[in-house]
């Protein structure tokens, strides 16, 4: 016997997102930019600190951007054109001789319930609204 999934909540919920975002493009784009611009600084401020490379955290940037839809998207981590950017994959998952020092996935993960409750908030705000 399998296990019975509800996904009515899921869809609802989903749907309501959608709407929020054909109705407040621009209330959204704020909130995605403000969660990449927290999981930047938070990212920042777990590696802060290295000896071995002390201007590692300012190449730690995010961009974000509006695809169709609209849809907006969030990147974030090391600008590997900026100074000791190229250092991102090595100080987070480490080498055989450095252990992994975790920041970037920490540091969203951090952010994730944050972002999700300001999208919700967002959401009801405006579905209440006539």
């Amino acid at each position: 016997m399998g296990e019975k999934i509800e996904t009515g909540e899921l869809k609802k919920w989903q749907h309501d997102l959608d709407e929020v975002l054909l109705r407040a493009p621009d209330q959204v784009r704020g909130v995605v930019q403000r969660a990449a611009f927290q999981i930047k600084k938070d990212a920042q401020s777990r590696v802060r600190g290295l000896k071995h490379a002390p201007v590692y955290p300012y190449a730690i940037s995010y961009d974000t951007r509006e695809l169709a839809g609209p849809t907006f998207v969030a990147e974030i981590g090391p600008d590997k054109q900026k100074r000791q950017g190229a250092l991102g994959n090595i100080l987070e998952y480490g080498t055989v001789k450095n252990p992994p020092r975790p920041h970037m996935a920490p540091a969203a993960d951090a952010e994730k319930p944050k972002f999700e409750r300001a999208l919700g908030d967002l959401a009801a705000r405006l579905l209440e609204e006539p």
